[in-house]
Order: structure tokens, then sequence, then C-alpha cells
């Protein structure tokens, strides 16, 4: 039987398929009743899922996270698609195919990565070409680097997605350093390889994108920092050691990449270098974010439904 992926679920259709089950949770209804939310989800997007008039047995049997075989029907609520669920049965993950349900990049990896050496190996500055070379020389953490998403939800959120935006924003940089001479070019690329390194300890993506324990309890931006601060001890130990003013700029800009406190960021910027490499992450996170839910919206409409994360519904049509 062909998968009916997400983006194809039309309000009032019957739902009997495999999907990928991440987040289940037991509620009560006003009147005591219980049921499950859950997201469903195949490589091509998402639905919030509810399944009525439930038993805490069925929760407990539920993979967290993992396959249902799902029957229900697709139906609008608050003008956001959602499945309602009759019935459930688990599906052993080695009886489906990955590549149906892990979204990944369409971008050539490996031309990507090629590209991302070609431009931090444009860096003259000494100490921080030996720290961006630290990283590339770890393979495994490079395979990893290639690998993992830029994020579980919100952008880059598919097999590939860390490598793509980190490639994408290395572009952006090499195309607007020329103008802002006053930056330290050296500095930003090397910021920008590194600021979300972290991301290859914090995110999980090998049955769905989820966060490590490491991940929720200390997350990708001091998992960056710390990670560059153990790279510089090796290099130390080597006889190549990174004088603490450069630790610091680079650390600056690691810590301070999301702007605003409320974004996580324990620092806010401070520096032109890390100015820049906020706004160039935002700037790519953004598009992406944009661009996907423009390309995800099953209705014919020129607006999509309401994308919470952006506070906005967003226009589709081009003009000719």
């Amino acid at each position: 039987m062909t998968h009916k992926f997400i983006n194809q679920i039309e309000p009032g259709q019957t739902i009997n398929d495999i999907y990928l089950v991440k987040e289940p949770i037991l509620r009560s209804t006003t009147k005591g009743d219980l049921y499950i939310a859950m997201h469903i989800c195949d490589r091509s997007g998402q639905l919030n899922g509810r399944m009525w008039q439930t038993t805490e047995a069925i929760y407990n049997s539920l993979p967290k996270p993992g396959f249902l075989h799902i029957q229900g029907r697709s139906e609008l609520y608050q003008n956001s698609l959602q499945i309602i669920i009759n019935n459930v049965s688990v599906v052993d993950a080695g009886k489906v195919n990955l590549e149906d349900f892990l979204a990944h990049t369409n971008k050539d990896t490996k031309q990507m990565f090629k590209e991302i050496k070609k431009t931090v190996s444009q860096i003259k500055h000494t100490q921080l070409k030996a720290l961006v070379d630290e990283f590339l020389g770890d393979t495994e953490l490079m395979k990893k680097f290639c690998t993992a998403p830029a994020a579980a939800h919100i952008h880059h959120n598919y097999l590939g997605g860390l490598l793509e935006h980190t490639h994408n924003m290395l572009r952006v940089a090499l195309a607007i350093l020329p103008l802002y001479p006053d930056v330290q070019a050296d500095l930003v690329l090397a910021a920008i390889f590194l600021h979300d390194i972290g991301k290859t300890e914090e995110l999980t993506y090998d049955i769905a994108f989820s966060y490590t324990d490491s991940g929720q309890l200390i997350g990708h931006i001091v998992q960056s920092f710390v990670m560059v601060n153990q790279k510089a001890d090796t290099l130390a130990a080597k006889g190549t050691p990174i004088e603490k003013p450069i630790l610091d700029a680079i650390g600056h800009i690691i810590l301070s990449h999301h702007g605003q406190y409320e974004f996580g960021s324990p620092k806010l910027p401070a520096t032109p270098e890390a100015f820049m490499v906020n706004y160039i992450d935002d700037l790519d996170a953004k598009i992406n974010q944009v661009t996907a839910a423009i390309d995800n919206e099953s209705s014919d409409s020129n607006w999509t439904s309401y994308q919470k994360p952006l506070e906005t519904r967003l226009y589709r049509k081009r003009i000719e």
C-alpha cells in the first residue's frame, strides 16, 4: 500500500496508514473522560492527533516515539487540520521505510561539506584556523555534523539540516563581509562553523527528531561553548594553545547568537561579529521556516493557516 503523506491529507478523509507518533500525552476532558493527544508525523510534516474515550492501558502501550498503524479520519478544528483516531496498533520500526518518516535535505551533503571546508580554509588567523581544523579532524563528530537536523521542529528540521543551515550561513557571510571591512571576517567564519556544533549532542534522530537528556538539561548553545573549550584544551595539550581573548571572542558569539534572552541566549550580542552572526542565523532560519510553511500548505488558498511561531499567516501567491 502506498503511504499517504501528511501533506496529502485533506479534511474529511479516512485515515488507514502507518505514521510516526511523537509526544503522546494522556489528558482528561472537563467531564473527566480520558483522551490522548499526540503528534502524527512523516517526512512531509506533522499534524495533531486526538484519540477520544481512551484508557490508560492504551496510552501505556504507545511507543514514545514510534510507529503506529492509525485508523481514523481527518477534520478541521479551529481552521487547523487534525486526525481523529479510532484505532491504533503498534508497528515495529524494522517493518517501515524510514525514508518515508525522517525528512532529509534535498541538497548534496557531500558537496555542501566540501564547500564548508573550502570556506573555512580561507581563515588566516592561525589560532582560529587551528581550532576549526581540530573540529574538522574529528571524523566521528563531522559525521554527526553532516547528518543531524538543525532543530527538532522549527527550521531545517530534517537530516542534513544542520549542515545545510551552516552552509547557507557561510555563503551569506561571504557575500556581505566585503561590505563591512571593520568586521573581523575570520572570527565570523569560524563562529558560524561552530555556533551550532552542540546540536550534534542536543538532538537525537534515529527514529524521530527529539532531544537527548543532555540536550534538554543543557541545550546546544552551552554545549557548543563547552565543545569549543574542550577542543581548545586538546590543542593546548598538543602545544598549540588558544589565547583567552580569542576563546572569549568566539565564545561570546556562540553564547549570544540567538540574539535575545527570551530566545535562549545567555548573553546579548556585544561585538560587530556577534551581531552579524545573530542576524545571519535568524535570516536563514526564518526563510527556511517561511518557505517550508508555504510549501507544506495543503489547501488551495492564497494564504497558509496561522503559523504560531511566526505569529502570522503567510501569503503564498507568487507574482507572474
